[in-house]
């Protein structure tokens, strides 16, 4: 029974991480605008690509942690469209350059990747809180979408319980 709760855990983990960002580039294409939306998203995108790159330094099982690729794939293209909506395109292939870069980097050493590993966890809740910032200072949810955070609120406890 506890083994097939866990592979519900994964799978349901997975189809959600499949369609997470979706409702929220909908929101945003639909609207031709990225309001009430922050790109400070590229650090939640870091801290992402950081812990999918720890899980296979370490050659972790791809069970753990094959929804990140799902994701950063996600998260890129609306950070795009964040950039584009806002007038900041340019600075879209500066970001790709860093993340692409820091790919590489975090291996060179390994003290350099459990670093980065550590300061994950404050660098993703400090991308949450810029972007709760944002709404506050705008007043507006403008394309946030409910749904989107409430898919990523599902996966976190869902890998929670499942670890």
């Amino acid at each position: 029974m506890a083994v097939a709760l866990l592979q519900l855990a994964h799978w349901s983990t997975w189809a959600v991480c499949a369609v997470m960002k979706l409702p929220q580039l909908a929101a945003v294409l639909a609207a031709g605008s990225a309001q009430g939306l922050s790109s400070h998203c590229f650090m939640s995108l870091f801290s992402f690509l950081v812990f999918l790159r720890y899980q296979i330094y370490y050659d972790y099982p791809l069970q753990t942690y094959l929804e990140y690729p799902i994701i950063i794939a996600q998260d890129a293209i609306l950070l795009l469209l964040i950039m584009h909506f806002s007038g900041k395109t340019r600075r879209a292939l500066f970001y790709a350059v860093i993340f692409w870069g820091g790919w590489y980097v975090l291996t060179l050493q390994k003290w350099i990747i459990d670093l980065a590993m550590n300061l994950c966890t404050l660098v993703s809740a400090a991308s949450k809180l810029a972007q709760l910032r944002c709404l506050w200072e705008t007043k507006d949810s403008g394309e946030v979408s409910a749904l989107t955070w409430s898919m990523s609120a599902y996966t976190c406890a869902s890998k929670l319980w499942a670890t």
